[in-house]
């Protein structure tokens, strides 16, 4: 390999134009597909039929703006009907005491929704797994009561009916396929958002933090503010559908408009449909509701309740059947049937990427220093007044026993532990030293980070994965996945790129961590047992993968247990015990120390190197 690879770049072609897009078969079958919605029952002339129609929209619409939040970021919400509710009262409420037009009111009443969702989100995204449904469940309870409460306000338990001002302009109809032509759009609309999320850097931010934290925030993402704008962006949307929705009902109500069987659909929809995908919430309803709508309308009163039976079912079978959801199951299979069409192949532009600049700077200087390092865990001292520095183009190596120190060390270097004591200090791209506290803050600085437990986002190619890193410095799509590419031909995983994370083997994972971190263009590198478990082939194509990052300006710290790879391209050795430095020096002094050789190495490995 040569450090050359790093910053090669050819004649850039030119990204795939509107119209090659909307002529692609995945567009323009989604399109015909989706306009069935309002074909079908504009041809039946069916008020029982367009009535299911509008409920599917509506539906898939909220499951859709609940996918956002909730398959995206992995945030499963379970009262999101509150921003339904927020949608629906404020609009009608705008309607009722200033005669404002619901199709300006349900702005002000989505932008509410995505302030509430931000108030409710950030102190909630803390909670982990059912902690955090349960949250919000609360949240949504309360707010229920406190429009009970308030009755000279909402009109309380006894409900509140719309205006009944017959038009366009109060979106009031007589005829129902008026009210199916704006829930079409608010699909439409809803769809969009979510597609165009889906495929952004927001979008696979959310993706990453849903999948491993950690490795999100040492990719430099703000795990707590992408959550923000995607509960935001959620509930503002969800608020907008529930405004058109009260038009429809015209008459709400607390236990309707704040109802957590409403919340539960919503969000079985898009389990149904598939999680994290942009058109599974679409499938889910499109399944489920006209089940439920005909079961209502053939058994009547005495099967009340029986469409609640009849989503359960749904959910237990596809569960079972199909954990992954119908688009989880059959999208990929689907979207490689649409790609032989005419106009089929790949949308994603071969862009070639930007050259990478090298560190600049003194050779020799300080690029990291952790001084009088203490880290306690209750009464044990996990690192005991460790200091380290790392200079400007040198290969630091960093090893030490089991159970040393060594990671809770890198962790405090990389910002994921805070020192009980002492300092951490990072030189900056402007060539200052600074203290960072936050993991995402050390990542922008450039302090890029592999774990010792490989920490992949299983559900993402590992082309998709590298360009978790590379959006960091680069924030168009087409960009990073350039840097990408580049990125996994150097480390030789270029003819695996497509493959998800979750299939590779041990040695290509542990490449695979590599990869991301050097996607994210750091000046210190901290690789913590990245040889372990390998085979001596993928041992020795690590060794000089680590040179050529070296060679290509990047400063490196290697823990590692492979003591004649991590001597042999080293050029600094310190030695952990304990929680304390007990030898540091060149490699070829620090083996013949009698405090490492009786701590770590031993007799034996002495006499094997002919000391």
């Amino acid at each position: 390999m040569d450090a050359s690879v790093i910053a090669t770049a050819s004649p850039s072609p030119r990204k795939p134009g509107l119209a090659t897009r909307l002529l692609h078969p995945r567009f323009y079958c989604a399109a015909l597909g989706m306009a069935l919605l309002l074909v079908v029952p504009l041809a039946i002339n069916s008020p029982f039929l367009t009535h299911v129609a509008v409920t599917i929209c509506v539906f898939a619409a909220l499951s859709s703006a609940w996918n956002i939040m909730g398959g995206y970021a992995g945030q499963l919400s379970l009262g999101h009907a509150v921003f339904y509710g927020i949608g629906g009262y404020g609009t009608a409420l705008l309607i009722q005491h200033f005669g404002l037009s619901p199709w300006i009111g349900m702005w002000p009443a989505a932008a509410l929704a995505a302030l509430v969702g931000a108030a409710i989100g950030y102190p909630c995204f803390r909670l982990r797994g059912p902690f955090f449904s349960l949250a919000t469940i609360a949240f949504l309870e309360v707010t229920r009561l406190l429009f009970i409460h308030f009755d000279w306000i909402t009109g309380g338990s006894a409900g509140l009916i719309v205006p009944l001002n017959p038009g366009w302009a109060w979106m009031i109809f007589y005829d129902k396929t008026n009210y199916l032509y704006i829930a079409f759009g608010l699909l439409v609309f809803a769809v969009l958002v979510a597609w165009w999320i889906r495929g952004s850097r927001l979008g696979y931010a959310l993706t990453a933090v849903r999948e491993r934290e950690d490795a999100a925030l040492a990719a430099g993402i703000d795990n707590t503010g992408v959550k923000l704008r995607a509960v935001m962006v959620s509930a503002g949307l969800t608020a907008v559908v529930g405004a058109f929705h009260a038009m429809y009902l015209t008459f709400l109500e607390p236990a309707t408009m704040f109802s957590l069987p409403t919340s539960i659909e919503i969000a079985m929809y898009a389990l149904i449909g598939g999680l994290g995908t942009v058109a599974g919430p679409v499938f889910g309803a499109l399944l489920v509701v006209p089940l439920a709508e005909a079961a209502r309308v053939w058994l009547g009163a005495s099967a009340n309740g029986l469409h609640g039976f009849v989503y359960g079912t749904a959910l237990v079978v596809i569960t079972l059947t199909m954990p992954a959801g119908l688009v989880g199951t059959f999208g990929r299979r689907v979207t490689g049937w649409l790609d032989r069409l005419p106009g089929g192949g790949n949308l994603a532009p071969a862009l070639a990427p930007p050259p990478v600049a090298r560190p600049q700077g003194t050779p020799g200087e300080t690029m990291l220093e952790g001084r009088d390092l203490v880290r306690r865990f209750g009464g044990l001292i996990a690192t005991n007044n460790v200091s380290i520095t790392l200079k400007r183009g040198e290969i630091l190596g960093v090893i030490g026993p089991n159970g040393a120190g060594k990671t809770t060390l890198f962790n405090q270097l990389s910002g994921f532990l805070a020192p009980s004591s002492g300092t951490v200090t990072v030189r900056g791209p402007d060539g200052k030293l600074v203290e960072p506290r936050a993991p995402d803050a050390f990542a922008r600085l450039g302090v890029g980070r592999t774990f010792q437990i490989v920490q992949p986002f299983g559900k993402l190619t590992v082309l998709e994965n590298i360009m978790i890193g590379a959006f960091m410095r680069h924030a168009d799509v087409a960009e990073a996945r350039a840097v990408a590419l580049r990125t996994a031909k150097l480390v030789g995983l270029d003819d695996v790129a497509e493959v998800e994370a979750r299939n590779l083997p041990i040695g290509g994972l542990k490449r695979l961590e590599v990869a991301r971190t050097l996607a994210t263009e750091p000046s210190i590198l901290l690789l913590d047992e990245v040889m372990a478990g390998q085979s001596q082939a993928d041992t020795q194509r690590m060794v000089q993968l680590i040179r050529t990052i070296r060679d290509s300006g990047v400063s490196i710290i290697a823990i590692e247990h492979n003591m004649h790879a991590i001597m042999s391209i080293s050029d600094r050795i310190v030695v952990v015990d304990s929680g304390r430095v007990i030898a540091e020096g060149e490699p070829r002094a620090v083996v013949q120390d009698r405090a490492v050789i009786e701590a770590y190495l031993g007799e034996d490995f002495v006499d094997a190197q002919g000391h």
